[in-house]
């Protein structure tokens, strides 16, 4: 797999995880096809993603300053920074969340937020300036999440504000077939 292709199914994984994980708020006959619909947006990721179906050929995915080029896998030295800098914010923020917040409501909220800055980053890092825009979704998507849980709402409009939503942006990033950058608009 091209690092474009290999990127894309890490995306749908997270979308997936951002759904399965927040689903269980909603009522069951929610959930249930919520669920198989986000398996299933995963599977289509990964079989197109193997059969190379609708994916930008290994020339049309880019490589970046720190990139293995001699396979086109490597993600490259300023990815694994932006990755450093994205744990290290969730791991500080969710101990604040926790420990001096003592507000786990808001953990859903803050993982968003961090996600979405994480993919500014990106970004960056990738000469993709098309991530920014899926970056500010669900970076608003998590501090719609925040604000929610502050203010006391129902675990259910967190779980969608601040993973469903989420979870469904990244699904929808990586499944657009025939274009080099998941995140760019369409014409």
């Amino acid at each position: 797999m091209t690092k474009d292709q290999t990127g894309r199914v890490v995306g749908a994984a997270f979308g997936l995880v951002f759904i399965q994980a927040n689903v269980g708020t909603l009522p069951t006959a929610v959930a249930v096809p919520l669920r198989l619909l986000a398996v299933a947006a995963f599977l289509w990721v990964v079989v197109l993603g193997r059969r190379g179906q609708g994916m930008p050929a290994a020339s049309e995915a880019g490589t970046g300053a720190g990139d293995d080029t001699r396979t086109g896998t490597g993600f490259g030295r300023r990815y694994w920074y932006v990755v450093a800098a994205e744990v290290l914010g969730l791991v500080a923020g969710l101990l604040v969340i926790s420990r001096v917040l003592h507000a786990p409501q808001a953990f859903a909220g803050w993982i968003a937020f961090v996600v979405g800055v994480h993919f500014s980053g990106l970004a960056v890092a990738w000469r993709r300036p098309a991530f920014h825009v899926l970056a500010a979704s669900i970076a608003a998507c998590g501090a719609a999440g925040l604000v929610l849980a502050a203010v006391g709402a129902p675990a259910a409009a967190i779980g969608v504000a601040a993973g469903i939503l989420p979870g469904v942006l990244l699904l929808a990033s990586v499944r657009r077939p025939g274009r080099a950058d998941p995140a760019a608009p369409t014409a």
